[in-house]
């Protein structure tokens, strides 16, 4: 019996090569390859923002930080990354709403599709063709794994040290040609691709994201203290916002695109490179506070149906939307706000007599 050819040299090159194209067929802007070795200073880096509780309520990251801390912790036999990014650059200002406090603010990101969805389906797509191209040149049937967001997957550290951006200062990853504007996916592979330049980072002196934050959310630079941040308030956190944070949360329901929007690399970022999923959707753009107070279960789960905001559910994202209208001074919401000071659920209740005695207050 003939073993198959090991898959080196030229194979691999060519490989890799054809691979990069694939990858850009599908729809990723971006794609490097990595060692999957760990990188006990990014493994370190991890085990300090635990230690500092930074993570806040997210214990699935503690619980598992020792499969998170580096590709081979979590998968001995994994011999490179590659880690992929699409570009969902927005084409109106994310700011824009900042002023127009009776209209909700929702980060660009979950304007569009589910980018777990999206992302997940051309990374299966892409590990199909590298199985099937090994298969094609009489290869080692390549092993792999695929993984957007929802795994152990210290993405952002892999997507720098595959050379596709750097981590900012605000902690998510910057590119030179697409901003801060990339949902990132990672493969892990036996395929002993070579690997690309780490990138070096180019935040410089600037300062613009830290300034920006509404919270002081960052302790330090590349340090994100998740507890301060509106982004984990109105999407990972579950119980009554704490009142600190109520009034700075302004009218933003749904994440906080404050730090990356004003990072002077977005000036690069084209809406062309955008993957049409990602396309916003317009009802989303500048909706009226009004018409999400009065949302029940079902009228929720078909609005956002295929949206990453239905993962929170319908009285997470009322209660969101009952600070921004106390925060709205706006007279028109008191009778919505109003009929949700009785809702079955305490924490809904609880922001909508706390938005009534606001808008009370400013009437």
């Amino acid at each position: 019996m003939v073993n198959a050819p090991v898959i080196t040299g030229t194979l691999i090159k060519d490989l890799q090569q054809r691979m990069v194209a694939e990858a850009r067929r599908l729809g990723f802007v971006s794609v490097g390859f990595a060692s999957a070795e760990d990188d006990p200073v990014r493994a370190q880096r991890l085990r300090n923002w635990l230690e500092a509780g930074h993570h806040g309520a997210m214990g699935w990251m503690e619980d598992r930080a020792d499969v998170r801390q580096g590709p081979r912790s979590m998968w001995p036999e994994a011999q490179s990354v590659i880690a992929l990014g699409m570009s969902y650059a927005p084409d109106v200002d994310p700011l824009a709403l900042e002023d127009q406090p009776e209209k909700a603010r929702i980060s660009v990101y979950a304007r569009g599709r589910d980018y777990h969805d999206v992302v997940k389906k051309a990374l299966k797509a892409l590990a199909r063709w590298l199985v099937a191209e090994a298969k094609k040149a009489g290869l080692e049937e390549p092993q792999l794994k695929v993984f957007v967001d929802t795994a152990p997957v210290m993405e952002k550290p892999l997507g720098e040290a595959s050379g596709i951006g750097w981590q900012g200062k605000h902690s998510n990853l910057v590119s030179t040609d697409h901003g801060s504007w990339l949902f990132l996916g990672a493969m892990y592979t036996t395929v002993p691709f070579a690997p690309d330049a780490a990138h070096e980072n180019r935040c410089g002196s600037c300062s613009a994201c830290h300034d920006a934050c509404p919270t002081d959310a960052f302790p330090e630079p590349y340090i994100v203290d998740a507890r301060r941040c509106i982004s984990y308030l109105t999407i990972e956190h579950k119980g009554p916002i704490p009142e600190e944070f109520r009034k700075p949360m302004g009218n933003r329901i749904y994440g906080c695109d404050d730090c990356l929007a004003v990072c002077p690399w977005n000036k690069f970022a084209q809406t062309a490179a955008r993957h049409k999923s990602f396309t916003s959707r317009a009802e989303l753009d500048e909706p009226d506070l009004a018409d999400f107070l009065t949302l029940d279960d079902a009228g929720f789960r078909t609005l956002f149906s295929g949206s990453p905001i239905k993962r929170i559910g319908r009285d997470r994202f009322v209660r969101n939307c009952l600070i921004a209208a106390g925060n709205s001074q706006a007279a028109a919401l008191v009778e919505p706000v109003k009929a949700l000071c009785a809702d079955s659920d305490p924490v809904v209740a609880e922001a909508a007599q706390w938005a009534l005695a606001e808008l009370t207050a400013a009437t």
